[in-house]
């Protein structure tokens, strides 16, 4: 087991299990910073990230938003599977654009001006899906621009994850789907990719039990605001490397 990769599953999966988002987000820069490839980083990160989303799932299934949900199945999904098919053989760094618009987010609850042309923006939400679905494909950061557009709504902590969660998964059940399909050959062993995803719900576990439960709502959306803002950060630092 490789230690720097031990250590981004459980910094990242520990991100995940609060926010529903975290693995794939935060894992695939940091897995291609260490020298692995897009598509490793996919392999290795994306039964942990589904994993700990079907768990969430089972647990507050009836607070999720299906509304939504129905615009990711619609709108996202199918750009999800088509670009993912292209991410072989094209390369494009959207990182600094996607930060950009997380420190935007981020910032919205401090400032009555960036909360109206946050509102604006996410307004037009069948574009703003396909994009989330075209990003997520390409880069796998898909899941910024979800829980930017969850955060903009205000649910409530429980609503605001599972609905994440519930969204994110399907991401991800598209993309193991589309890797199968596509005939992609797996070089990684599935005895080391299983050591990850058991270490990853082990993080869920306590997690769950010490630290979001504890979270009250009214915090939630400053946790979430500032998960963004890092996010946004890290978006922009990476797209210089």
């Amino acid at each position: 087991m490789v230690a720097d990769l031990l250590i981004i599953v459980v910094v990242t999966s520990f991100i995940q299990s609060i926010f529903g988002v975290g693995v794939l987000l935060f894992g695939t820069p940091l897995l291609l910073l260490r020298g692995y490839s897009f598509i490793q980083a996919v392999i290795v990160l994306l039964p942990i990230s589904i994993a700990i989303n079907l768990i969430q799932i089972a647990k507050d299934y009836r607070s999720v938003d299906w509304g939504f949900y129905k615009k990711i199945l619609v709108y996202t999904i199918p750009f999800v599977v088509i670009f993912l098919f292209a991410v072989t053989r094209v390369q494009i760094n959207v990182g600094l654009i996607i930060g950009a618009f997380l420190l935007l987010i981020a910032a919205k609850d401090y400032s009555l001006k960036i909360n109206k042309v946050i509102k604006s923006l996410v307004k037009y939400e069948r574009v703003y899906f396909i994009t989330m679905g075209i990003i997520h494909g390409l880069t796998n950061l898909g899941g910024s621009l979800l829980t930017a557009i969850v955060h903009s709504k205000e649910y409530e902590k429980n609503i605001a994850r599972v609905t994440v969660a519930l969204s994110y998964a399907t991401f991800a059940a598209f993309q193991i789907l589309t890797l199968l399909v596509s005939g992609y050959s797996i070089d990684i062993g599935f005895s080391g990719i299983g050591s990850y995803l058991l270490i990853g719900i082990t993080v869920f576990i306590f997690t769950e039990k010490l630290i979001y439960m504890e979270i009250k709502n009214e915090n939630y959306s400053k946790y979430f605001a500032t998960f963004l803002l890092f996010s946004g950060i890290l978006l922009c630092v990476k797209s210089f490397y």
